[in-house]
């Protein structure tokens, strides 16, 4: 009867153990888990950003941010639980790469730096550029698509000038050539009466102050929140855009983005409106600057 009790006992323990074991061999991964992923490389990020592109979701936009190691992906109103679900899917084992930010309104381009101008629909001028003694202004792309004449009024009687060019989607800027150089105007209307000079082009950076001028909103301020962002429009992808927190609608489209005297882009799209807030993107005007060969003046 000892010999049994004693053999009782040890499986007891033996028991206890194997339990123990079994509890460790659960509690352990789960707690590996819940451990923060590692930042990933700046290789591992623009695989990411491929990944989110090629899972193609109209109403998303993204940018890489290398400081937190993300893939920073906004998606408007439109898209669905299941869509971001998709977004994540096509990242794969590094979706803990992403950052999904939602926002009101649909992402889409703003057709409607400054004053109105006209064709098939209304849009604003961005910038007033140059080459030699020739005079050009700089609007969206998306803007030049729709009509190779363009005005300065509604009633489509006084011409600004002929579309010289138009890049979108993956880009989105457009030119328009002056039909009257002396109309040409360096300046930006900031929609008080009163103007500001531009005399310089650089490169947004992330955190600045700017602002926006545009026909439909006038003048709007914010900062950078992203750069080589990504917006995924229904009609085609543009990519390389500055991201955002200056609210826009549509008629702003083309309108300037500037800091102080320096041209920074032209306005693209965005989500939200001037009440509630939004994202909007803008084409670099540097980009435009150097595919036509203008400049500031």
């Amino acid at each position: 009867m000892r010999a049994v009790r004693t053999l009782s006992k040890r499986a007891r323990i033996a028991a206890v153990a194997s339990a123990f074991v079994a509890a460790s061999a659960l509690t352990v991964p789960a707690a590996v888990a819940d451990t923060a992923p590692a930042k990933l490389s700046g290789t591992q990020l623009a695989q990411v950003s491929d990944a989110v592109e090629a899972a193609d979701v109209v109403g998303t936009a993204w940018y890489t941010d290398p400081a937190s190691g993300k893939v920073v992906v906004t998606a408007d109103a439109t898209v669905t639980d299941a869509e971001i679900a998709e977004i994540k899917s096509a990242a794969g084992a590094r979706a803990g790469g992403l950052e999904i930010n939602r926002t009101t309104g649909t992402l889409g381009k703003l057709i409607a730096g400054g004053e109105a101008i006209y064709s098939g629909g209304r849009c604003s001028l961005g910038f007033n550029v140059r080459s030699g003694s020739t005079y050009y202004a700089l609007t969206a792309g998306h803007c030049t698509a729709i009509g190779s004449t363009w005005y300065t009024n509604s009633a489509q009687t006084t011409t600004l000038g002929t579309r010289a060019g138009s890049s979108f989607p993956g880009n989105d800027y457009g030119i328009i050539r002056h039909a009257n150089s002396a109309a040409a105007d360096g300046r930006v209307y900031l929609y008080n009466g009163t103007y500001r000079d531009i005399t310089a082009a650089g490169n947004a950076t992330v955190g600045q102050s700017v602002q926006r001028s545009g026909s439909t909103t006038g003048l709007r301020g914010g900062t950078v929140t992203g750069l080589n962002a990504t917006a995924n429009y229904a009609e085609g992808a543009v990519t390389g855009l500055i991201q955002t927190n200056v609210c826009a609608e549509r008629g702003d489209s083309g309108g300037a983005l500037f800091s102080g005297s320096t041209a920074l882009g032209l306005t693209s799209g965005g989500s939200g409106n001037c009440t509630s807030g939004g994202v909007t993107f803008f084409q670099p005007v540097t980009e435009a600057l150097s595919a036509y060969g203008v400049s500031i003046f």
